[in-house]
């Protein structure tokens, strides 16, 4: 009996050194007992409570301190707002108990629990965050009917009052210098419990912020960069010009069907390169019909059970939506395939112009331009479904690649645009310099030069009218991948600033950026140009009867 007298006594001397010091270290190095399952608090909230050790599975039976650090993330808010000065340690004591020489979790004291409810339970209301019932302090042991963690200084609560707990200005807060505030550390971004995908529905989503991405996390469809009016005109927009540039490839693809024989090679890839910009306008279209069905998912099922925070629309990640998958599919299949017809194009007109090429002899190696223009893009769509780079573009409604992801931007997007662009320059530069040749000869031989030289004004206008808009596009895209790991730091620093989504701060405030709007319209815009421009040449060929009449 003394033996157990003296481990009673042992434990409450223990208890009470808790209580008073500003910070003890549990049982470290060789002076843990019996059951060795203490560990480190890791959870960002209860890293600087008065002790350092705790014990899992918790009061709460989460097996891991990663679970439990997920969900008391959505009480942070109401610690910052200092509603109860007991509400953080009470809050760790259920969620990270401390640990002692007991095999189990000690839970706080039920006066410990009141004074924290009494003064944050109507603020959290207010919020739409009711006192969750596992946190009922009539569940928790009075102070001295058994064994409790109580840091109250009596059992009488604390009345809230506004002078001496005053609403804390978050954004105020953020131009402080976080190196000077006492054990701040910078944690990174921290995906909320609202934008989290649950791990059964086999859904790979990920999140990067800064240099580190979230697993299991998506990004909202509403919030993200735009506001909604930004969203309401992108769409309206893009919808209008996609329109447009259906029409008119719709337009240039007719002529084309009803009189065949009038397009021959080196012209006929214009006609290819219509039919392509009038499957990305249809799938614009499409998109702009659809709503945000195809580029947001969600809100799926709350991760944490017990939860009253609802679970947002995020955007679409990866090929398991299939409305995405397939518009994904359309849009960067024949807009990539539509850059290599453009590099067809300018090779055809240099073997007719510069190595005086007959259009037989262009059409006979037709089938090696249809496998370069179809087998490319196909392999490379085949690509990113297999690593799963398709990411829903809240702007337009439709799918894409790099929207989320700089290094599949730059692999996927924008090198193969730069090689195609590049490409087919040269070849229509020196398919001029052949022209201007066959223009000096004809001069000197005193042929007349009119419809030569009105074929190198097309062929210019036409060259002008991809080339300007392909850099232009080329120029939004750099922009795009340049500044977005700042734009994503940015808008982290405007999302911890929102209470209810209960995450820290960056510590990194140098160089905020937000996106232009402007850019993605113009991008969009210029996207959508070539393909209405692309009948320039079919309304022209309708006063002309062919490219090689002329030689």
């Amino acid at each position: 009996m003394s033996s157990i007298y003296i481990s009673f006594l042992v434990l409450v001397l223990h208890l009470f050194v808790l209580t008073k010091s500003s910070r003890v270290t549990v049982y470290q190095g060789d002076n843990l007992p019996h059951h060795g399952r203490c560990e480190p608090i890791t959870i960002p909230l209860c890293q600087h409570i008065r002790y350092n050790q705790t014990i899992f599975p918790n009061i709460l039976n989460h097996a891991k301190q990663s679970d439990a650090g997920q969900e008391v993330l959505q009480y942070t808010p109401f610690i910052k707002l200092n509603c109860s000065p007991d509400l953080n340690f009470f809050l760790c004591s259920v969620f990270a108990p401390v640990c002692t020489i007991l095999e189990k979790p000690i839970p706080p004291c039920r006066h410990l629990c009141e004074s924290a409810k009494h003064n944050c339970d109507e603020r959290m209301l207010l919020y739409g965050l009711p006192w969750p019932k596992y946190l009922e302090c009539s569940t928790f042991p009075a102070a001295g009917s058994d064994i409790c963690v109580g840091d109250n200084n009596g059992t009488q609560s604390r009345q809230p009052s506004e002078s001496k707990h005053p609403k804390v200005d978050f954004k105020a807060n953020l131009d402080r210098d976080p190196t000077k505030q006492h054990g701040a550390r910078d944690i990174g971004f921290v995906c909320p419990v609202q934008f989290k995908i649950p791990k059964n529905l086999d859904l790979e989503y990920s999140l990067k912020v800064g240099d580190k991405v979230e697993r299991d996390c998506g990004a909202p469809c509403n919030g993200i960069f735009f506001s909604q009016d930004e969203k309401n005109f992108a769409r309206l927009w893009i919808g209008i010009w996609a329109t447009l540039c259906a029409l008119s490839c719709l337009f240039t693809v007719l002529t084309f069907l009803i009189d065949t024989d009038r397009f021959r090679y080196p012209e006929r890839p214009i006609i290819f390169l219509s039919v392509c910009y009038l499957m990305v306008a249809a799938s614009y279209v499409m998109g702009w019909s659809a709503g945000d069905s195809v580029s947001c998912q969600g809100p799926f099922p709350p991760t944490i059970s017990g939860t009253r925070l609802p679970n947002i629309s995020v955007i679409t990640q990866g090929t398991k939506h299939e409305p995405c998958t397939i518009l994904f599919m359309i849009v960067y299949f024949f807009s990539m395939a539509s850059s290599i017809w453009w590099v067809i194009l300018t090779l055809t007109w240099f073997l007719a112009a510069g190595l005086k090429w007959g259009h037989e002899a262009i059409e006979a190696n037709s089938q090696y331009f249809h496998l370069a223009a179809w087998a490319v893009p196909a392999i490379k769509t085949i690509s990113i479904l297999a690593m799963g780079k398709v990411d829903g573009d809240i702007l337009s409604g439709v799918c894409y690649v790099g929207l989320w992801d700089a290094e599949a931007l730059q692999g996927f997007v924008l090198a193969p645009l730069c090689a195609y662009l590049v490409l087919g320059t040269i070849f229509l530069l020196a398919g001029f310099v052949s022209l201007f040749r066959i223009r000096t000869v004809m001069k000197h031989d005193g042929t007349k030069t009119d419809k030569l030289e009105k074929l190198m004004i097309r062929i210019g206008v036409f060259g002008v009218l991809y080339t300007v808009p392909a850099l232009i596009v080329i120029a939004c895209l750099f922009y795009e991948q340049v500044h977005f790991d700042k734009w994503m730091v940015t808008w982290h620093r405007d999302l911890c600033t929102t209470p209810i989504y209960s995450i820290p701060c960056p510590f990194s405030y140098q160089d905020i950026e937000r996106p232009k709007f402007e850019m993605f319209m113009i991008k969009y815009l210029m996207t959508m140009i070539v393909g209405i421009t692309s009948s320039f040449w079919i309304w022209s060929t309708r006063r002309k009867k062919g490219f090689l009449r002329l030689f």
